[in-house]
């Protein structure tokens, strides 16, 4: 019962990530590798907001929330709205040089000691009994709880919304969509918000629940294997990776040895490369773009 316990939250954790890669790549055809830096991001802004907003935690949250949406839109105004009409591989090399930036604005702002911010929002990180014996931290069923609202919230936006309908479309065949009057900038905008935010609520949740250090990036970095797997164009591709890459990686360290753990994703991902290079859910046409 504890494995499935330790399966289920960190599926979530990767869910939670790899909806970000998702949005983007299905909104844009952008395959942003600055995820995990953005993610970071997220939860050194919760840092500084339960510094900031001290003895209010949930207003410290919505802060963070909100500063990470903001960046998201900002990111793509500063930068990636320059790479529309760019190759790919432009745009896939504006992201990696927008994450190495990041990472090293990070260091320099707030060092490379580890930081709780749990602490500074005055909450503790209860153990909850499940049956069979099995525990659970609050955070961790606040990881799982997120990812069903988050995924949830997305599902319904994109297919009972307006723009969700708009996001979907200028996805699929962007320049119909331009001739019909859909705003591709907006739309773009918005997918890197979205993604923005959703990676950074990962990244707040993770930080509350195991401290908050320079190596968190690492954590987006193993759930682009999970994306890839699921299919990139799919959301719930996105949940089914997730929950075979963490089967896989608590299974082996479980019963084989923990420190497979960062390898493990990007076993399972040359597997499916070899079985199926587009992922369980995504569409065939896609691999070429990939």
């Amino acid at each position: 019962m504890q494995i499935a316990v330790n399966i289920a939250v960190l599926a979530s954790i990767y869910a939670l990530i790899c909806c970000g890669y998702v949005l983007i790549y299905r909104a844009t055809r952008v395959l942003s590798l600055a995820h995990g830096e953005l993610m970071m991001l997220g939860a050194y802004g919760l840092y500084a907001t339960a510094s900031l907003f001290k003895g209010h935690p949930l207003i410290a949250l919505a802060a963070a929330a909100g500063l990470a949406l903001a960046v998201g839109l900002a990111v793509y105004a500063a930068l990636m709205w320059r790479m529309t009409g760019e190759s790919v591989l432009a745009a896939v090399l504006a992201t990696i040089a927008l994450g190495i930036l990041l990472r090293g604005a990070m260091m320099l702002a707030f060092g490379t000691l580890t930081q709780h911010p749990l602490r500074d929002l005055g909450w503790e990180n209860a153990s909850i009994g499940l049956p069979g014996g099995a525990r659970i931290s609050a955070v961790g069923a606040a990881l799982i709880l997120s990812t069903g609202l988050v995924y949830g919230g997305l599902f319904a936006f994109l297919r009972g919304t307006r723009w969700g309908m708009r996001m979907r479309a200028a996805g699929q065949n962007p320049l119909l969509a331009a001739q019909r009057g859909i705003g591709l900038h907006g739309i773009y905008a918005l997918s890197w918000g979205l993604a923005t935010f959703t990676g950074g609520l990962a990244g707040m949740l993770i930080a509350l629940d195991a401290g908050l250090e320079s190596t968190l990036v690492i954590i987006g970095l193993k759930a682009f294997p999970a994306a890839l797997v699921g299919g990139l164009d799919s959301l719930v591709g996105a949940l089914a990776g997730s929950l075979v890459v963490a089967s896989a990686e608590v299974l082996l360290i479980q019963y084989v040895d923990p420190l497979l753990s960062d390898v493990v994703p990007f076993f399972v991902l040359l597997a499916m490369l070899v079985v199926r290079p587009w992922g369980l859910f995504g569409t065939r046409e896609e691999l070429d773009r990939v």
